[in-house]
């Protein structure tokens, strides 16, 4: 069965999420957003940027190892958010959801690669 970018779970939420990312930090001053702004929001867009680089690729070797870039991302990600919480940018429940929610992809992004890593051993 063919399956399209777009029917991958992960995918989705880690485009969900870096809309909600870009949301919150486009409210922020112009010094936050030329720092640690712009920051966040490219590691955020990472995250289905390289799913989507990795899955377009066709070799599950490749796609795998686009897929631990995107968990790099979820981690860099979870890191500026932690700064953006300790700088007072974002709110405790603020941070706890987008957190909740990088938990969640980082959950299925791993579920994923395991997927892959099965039909690495196939081929």
């Amino acid at each position: 069965m063919n399956y399209k970018l777009e029917d991958l779970v992960v995918y989705n939420l880690s485009e969900v999420i870096s809309d909600k990312i870009w949301d919150v930090v486009m409210r922020w001053d112009y010094f936050a957003k030329d720092t640690i702004g712009k920051q966040l929001c490219r590691a955020a867009d990472s995250i289905s940027a390289n799913i989507a680089e990795g899955y377009g690729r066709y070799h599950y070797k490749e796609n795998k190892n686009f897929c631990y870039y995107s968990r790099g991302s979820i981690l860099e990600v979870k890191s500026f958010l932690r700064k953006s919480k300790n700088r007072n940018l974002i709110s405790e429940d603020s941070y706890s959801e987008l957190y909740a929610e990088l938990q969640t992809i980082h959950l299925k992004l791993n579920a994923y690669i395991k997927y892959i890593g099965k039909n690495l051993n196939k081929s």
